[in-house]
């Protein structure tokens, strides 16, 4: 066996990793790029080495690039190896004793022999196809030759050799190469490889990276869209003809370098790499990777100039930012991170050779073309740990934490063994950058208008609220955008576990928010303050709204204590797991152990759960329900009238409509508002004058950022100014007549947003 060491084009090793026997094959110096697709010779020399290495599952080409080929495709060109070996072995099958049989064929055996056995030496394994068709050609023709014949011993002779190309034909037919291309074979000549294609495809990645990707399009797959985010890096969605699921393809700009630069990242991250980062250094990542960028960027500099290869600023910024994705980033996560419409990523156990899949705001679950590796996820795993300061090993195979990068920040759970047994898995679920707002929710068709009003009227109102709904119904998505809704001169202090809700952003718009991070629920041994003792201390911290991420277990019951002291002075919300109201009483009493008396200190549950078409192949998310919790029950709110839908959704509309409780104004949380506030006392008519109001200015506001294509004003930024704005003129209005005047308020608010759009517009020519 040839050694990997003497650098020699061909030369290659055999690397033995768990059940995997990979053949890696020595490129570096080879003049084109290796490809069994597309080069006869990287065909037909690959075939021999498989025949001394017989058991090979993978097939390594290594290069500035590696480029890799599964077991599945390296089974296709297995078969033909040993179909080889077994043919020349062989020798009387196709020797010139096997097509004599006697003295009689003598004078065309010489030539019969010398045409198949150039098929098989010389083409069977540079181009097996070929070789088919060529034998198949062959055979028909011969064929046509002996029935036309009139000699009797050439038809002897002749008949003979047909026996020898229909058995070496019927080899043929037995492997899988040529069983699965029969459908392609129509057409084919000799030496064109379009048709490999259909076959191979490697996966490739440069030599700093450890994820692998699959590079090339899929060859029969239809392209729904292409796009480009932040400027280099290349999206197509493709669906696929053998499955439900789509593609999600992605070619960032570390598999679009030349050499050279591929050198220079490969030198820089082996040099990088000697510095390990510590624990400290990981208590701020923002800080800790401009310092390896500057690091980086300097050393990128120094070894361009060393190889006299002159780069532009934008290229050292492209090679730096790549560099540190690759030493102390998250690979290729951080690149699908940057998709706004990429909602979750999922990694499952079998590293190195399932793809990773995502979740897509316009395709639904997608696979991608990324391949993640071991190596890559231990490293990952390593970086959550440093970063959360959380374990993740055996007494604790569960780690939630969260990750910021440059432009997105996300949720991570991660599961090691023993709860996993085959290893590590990984989801990560994006956020988006800026805060989600009711407009924004109108927009997407979460919502309506008339919910919007009556949301904000609640809010306002400082009541508790219980946002419910299944897994990725959009829970905390939802409770942010009621933050928005909150006055900014009001305090607020959220409590989570895994920091999900936009606090960062909130305090950027000028809210005077406290972020409080406690212990995860299924973390042991923790030195963070459990969720229970975080909830009980925001009741020592002065006048505040409490927003708690997800009620998880025995928090409830803290935050059960701080709604019913809470209750008529501060919004407390939070989100919990259920897709009904009753399923959160369920959950609240039955689960979490919350006294059935003091779950009436709820005042709203909000429901939102995915909406499917009948295909099941679509899914939208919508707010199912907006339900009051009223007082006067004993033990089954459900069998008491407990539960009083104000909106619920309706499938033939696809929207939420009011309910006649609400209509006819039989709300007793919306009257108890009412009853605090002096202009409304007794007055649903003006109750109801106000949400609609409100219901208006957000529709009035949806309907400019659309039709003036300005949809930067449904951001948080905007929605702010908007509601101050908003809450400001109906100040001055009430001091001026003494009332609430709905037609004058969003008179003077109409006015203030066609004024200020137009400000926008001229400042941005």
């Amino acid at each position: 066996m040839a050694l990997f060491d003497n650098k020699k084009p061909f030369s290659y090793e055999v690397v033995r990793e768990g059940e995997d026997v990979i053949l890696t094959i020595n490129l570096e110096d080879y003049p084109r790029i290796p490809s069994i697709e597309d080069d006869s010779v990287i065909m037909s020399k690959t075939c021999d080495m498989l025949i001394e290495v017989k058991d090979t599952t993978k097939i390594a080409y290594m290069q500035k690039r590696n480029y890799e080929y599964d077991f599945n495709q390296t089974s296709y060109l297995l078969e033909i190896a040993k179909l080889y070996a077994q043919l020349t072995k062989k020798k009387d099958m196709v020797s010139y004793n096997a097509l004599l049989g006697d003295v009689s064929c003598g004078k065309w055996a010489s030539s019969w022999y010398s045409e198949v056995q150039n098929i098989i030496s010389n083409l069977l394994r540079s181009d097996p196809i070929g070789a088919y068709v060529e034998l198949i050609r062959l055979a028909r023709d011969h064929r046509i030759e002996v029935d036309r014949s009139s000699d009797s011993t050439f038809s002897k002779c002749g008949k003979k050799y047909l026996e020898i190309l229909e058995l070496t034909i019927g080899l043929l037919e037995k492997t899988r190469l040529i069983i699965n291309s029969k459908s392609f074979i129509a057409g084919h000549k000799i030496g064109n490889r379009d048709i490999y294609r259909k076959f191979f495809t490697p996966v490739v990645r440069p030599d700093f990276m450890f994820t692998k990707l699959m590079a090339t399009f899929p060859h029969d797959a239809r392209e729904l869209e292409t796009y480009t985010l932040d400027g280099d890096i290349d999206v197509t969605i493709f669906e696929l003809p053998d499955t439900v699921q789509y593609l999600y393809h992605v070619v960032p700009p570390e598999f679009k370098l030349t050499e050279e630069k591929y050198e220079i990242l490969d030198t820089a991250r082996k040099i990088m790499a000697e510095h390990k980062p510590k624990r400290s250094e990981f208590v701020e990542p923002e800080r800790m990777r401009q310092v390896f960028y500057n690091v980086g960027q300097d050393l990128i500099d120094e070894l361009a100039g060393y190889r006299n290869l002159k780069i532009k600023d934008d290229e050292l910024e492209q090679l730096t930012n790549i560099l540190v994705r690759y030493t102390v980033g998250f690979g290729l996560i951080e690149v699908l991170l940057q998709d706004e419409r990429v909602q979750d990523i999922t990694i499952n156990n079998q590293l190195g050779e399932v793809p990773m899949f995502l979740v897509h705001q316009t395709y639904g679950d997608c696979k991608t073309n990324i391949i993640p590796t071991r190596t890559e996820a231990d490293s990952w795993a390593t970086k959550l740990r440093l970063i959360s300061g959380r374990p993740l090993d055996e007494a604790n195979p569960i780690l939630d934490t969260e990750m910021t990068i440059r432009g997105a920040n996300a949720r991570v759970a991660a599961v090691g063994q023993p709860l996993n047994p085959l290893g590590l898995s990984f989801a990560f679920r994006r956020h988006r950058d800026k805060p989600w707002t009711l407009p924004l929710f109108m927009h997407n068709k979460m919502i309506n208008p008339l919910a919007a009003g009556i949301l904000s009227f609640i809010i306002d109102g400082n009541r508790t609220m219980l946002v419910a709904g299944t897994r990725s119904a959009g829970k905390t998505s939802l409770l942010g955008s009621l933050l928005v809704e909150i006055m900014r001169k009001y305090r607020m202090i959220t409590i989570e576990d895994t920091l999900e809700l936009p606090t960062n952003a909130l305090r950027k718009l000028g809210y005077n928010i406290q972020p409080m991070k406690v212990a995860a629920a299924l973390t042991k041994g923790s030195a963070e303050v459990s969720a229970e003792e975080g909830i009980r201390t925001t009741l020592r911290m002065g006048d505040s709204a409490l927003i708690v991420g997800e009620i998880r277990s025995k928090e409830a019951l803290a935050l059960y204590e701080a709604m019913r002291i809470g209750a008529l002075a501060n919004v407390v919300a939070g989100t919990i797991h259920g897709d009904s109201p009753y399923g959160v009483f369920d959950r609240v009493v039955n689960d979490l152990q919350v006294p059935r008396t003091s779950f009436k200190a709820t005042d709203i549950v909000v429901v939102a759960n995915p909406v499917r078409s009948a295909d099941g192949l679509h899914r939208w998310r919508r707010v199912t329900q907006i339900t009051e919790i009223r007082k006067h029950w004993e033990t089954d709110p459900m069998l008491e009238n407990g539960f009083v839908d104000l909106m619920k959704y309706d499938t033939r509309t696809d929207q939420l409509e009011p309910s006649d409780e609400l209509i006819n104004g039989d709300s007793e949380i919306l009257k108890a508002i009412a009853g605090n506030v002096k202009e409304w006392a007794g007055s649903w008519d003006a109750v109801w004058d106000n949400i609609l109001l409100r219901a208006k200015t957000k529709e009035t506001l949806v309907e400019y950022a659309t039709k003036s294509k300005m949809l930067n004003l449904l951001e948080a930024d905007f929605v702010v100014l908007a509601n101050d704005e908003f809450h400001k003129i109906s100040d001055t209005i009430r001091q001026e007549v003494g009332n609430l005047d709905s037609k004058r308020i969003f008179f003077d608010w109409n006015e203030w947003l066609k004024r200020t759009i137009k400000k926008m517009n001229i400042s941005q020519r």
